[in-house]
């Protein structure tokens, strides 16, 4: 079992301990690799790269002008070209070409759960188990609901059983886990903060309503039979920058507790 790992340079270890901390209580726990996904180089003091924004930047429309934020094209479909065509099979045929894999996931946060959510809606068999933290559903005046809205009012889609199978992922209908914190729309007042702060942070947060977008996918998700679950999962003593590895953790135990379904079964 492998899972994918978005902001590899900021989630790797992360991501790492918790499978190995969960093997030393769950002796049953099948073989995992964690393949984290990031950079050479980044931004000073900061474990992402703007890169990101080039790579995980969902498409709007082919002749767009590239939105306001982050201000440069979207280079998600060649993304995932790499991700499934270049860095997949290297995985499975360079370094671990003894191992037999079952089922792969893939994890994001903020802008990279955003993309989580794109590959689900777009390629719904490239990963068993798909896991957003914190997710933008607010970029570009929310566009993934009308992506969304577009794929549903159009029929459940049925995928097709043999590609499943051949990419390695033994189930018909992925798995989708949901993760926001409370304290990202509903932030609480810290103990040395101005009022003048405190009013600039209830700003800068406002537009994001994440707890609200949040709910909203999960209504719309847990109805279609496009997925085998969804599940939604709230951090009431977290902000955005937490949930990052609080829901890498809990994404990892989601992924692995979800035995698989065999296609044609």
């Amino acid at each position: 079992m492998v899972s994918y790992v978005l902001d590899g340079n900021a989630l790797a270890l992360t991501a790492t301990e918790a499978a190995r901390r969960r093997r030393a209580v769950e002796s049953a726990q099948p073989d995992t690799i964690v393949v984290s996904i990031g950079y050479p180089t980044l931004l000073p003091d900061s474990p992402y790269s703007d890169s990101r924004s080039h790579d995980l930047q969902i498409p709007v429309c082919g002749n767009c002008t590239a939105p306001a934020f982050p201000n440069v094209p979207s280079n998600a479909e060649n993304f995932i070209m790499f991700v499934d065509s270049v860095l997949r099979p290297w995985i499975r045929e360079t370094v671990f070409p003894a191992t037999t894999f079952s089922r792969d996931a893939l994890y994001g946060h903020s802008f990279a759960g955003l993309f989580v959510l794109y590959v689900l809606l777009t390629r719904p068999g490239m990963f068993d188990t798909f896991m957003s933290a914190s997710p933008a559903l607010w970029w570009e005046d929310g566009y993934i609901f009308r992506l969304l809205e577009g794929l549903v009012s159009s029929g459940e889609r049925d995928l097709d059983v043999d590609t499943v199978v051949m990419r390695g992922n033994a189930t018909v209908r992925p798995a989708f886990q949901i993760s926001y914190g409370k304290l990202e729309q509903f932030p609480v007042r810290r103990r040395l903060e101005s009022d003048e702060d405190w009013q600039r942070r209830l700003d800068l947060i406002e537009p994001f309503k994440m707890a609200d977008y949040c709910q909203r996918l999960y209504e719309v998700l847990k109805g279609s039979d496009a997925v085998r679950d969804v599940e939604l999962h709230e951090y009431p003593f977290s902000d955005h920058a937490a949930v990052g590895g609080a829901a890498m953790a809990d994404g990892l135990d989601y992924f692995l507790d979800w035995p698989p379904r065999i296609a044609g079964s």
